[in-house]
């Protein structure tokens, strides 16, 4: 998809934006991490709760300077799977799917 704003304009008008969405994710991250060493939890945010790990295997992706990021990271968080579940019961989605 094409953009008439050059580069410059891009970061001007959103940068600040992405910064906070960047720290809400950090503090989060730390939050987590708290916890997780308040409860004698072994591991960081990065091992312990699938949906973490899958935030921080997101975070891997936008660093590794392919493109498509947007649509690598839901790739990354849907499920492919093509069976039925056999019982999916009153738990909604979470938002991720367990990583390999």
């Amino acid at each position: 998809m094409a953009t008439s704003l050059t580069t410059s304009k891009i970061v001007d008008q959103y940068f600040l934006e992405h910064r906070a969405k960047v720290l809400d994710i950090a503090a989060f991250l730390d939050r987590f991490d708290r916890a997780a060493a308040a409860e004698g939890v072994a591991g960081s945010a990065s091992t312990t709760d699938v949906r973490v790990r899958a935030l921080c295997a997101a975070l891997d992706l936008l660093r590794d300077g392919q493109s498509d990021r947007a649509r690598r990271a839901l790739e990354l968080w849907s499920d492919h799977s093509v069976e039925p579940v056999a019982k999916a019961g009153m738990k909604g989605a979470i938002g991720a799917v367990p990583l390999p």
